[in-house]
């Protein structure tokens, strides 16, 4: 059998597999409705300055995301305000 190879966080998790506990009832009624609102189900396609989109990919990369990520967060925030 060959061995898989996971990464420092799969590694932790299976380290600490014996610290998660299975959720039930509201708890898990509430993931999942927390889940469904996270869905992206659709797509946007726009034009913006190279410049920007430089600067948005730089601030993603310091913040360890993907840059399509964090232009989601940014428009999600100014959705919700």
């Amino acid at each position: 059998m060959r061995k898989i190879k996971l990464t420092k966080k799969e590694q932790w998790i299976e380290d600490h597999l014996e610290e998660f506990v299975p959720i039930t009832g509201p708890g898990y009624d509430a993931i999942v409705a927390a889940l469904e609102r996270k869905k992206k189900e659709m797509v946007l396609n726009m034009r913006i300055n190279r410049d920007d989109l430089e600067a948005i990919k730089q601030k993603a990369h310091k913040a360890g995301i993907k840059y399509q990520t964090l232009i989601s967060e940014i428009l999600h925030r100014v959705a919700q305000a």
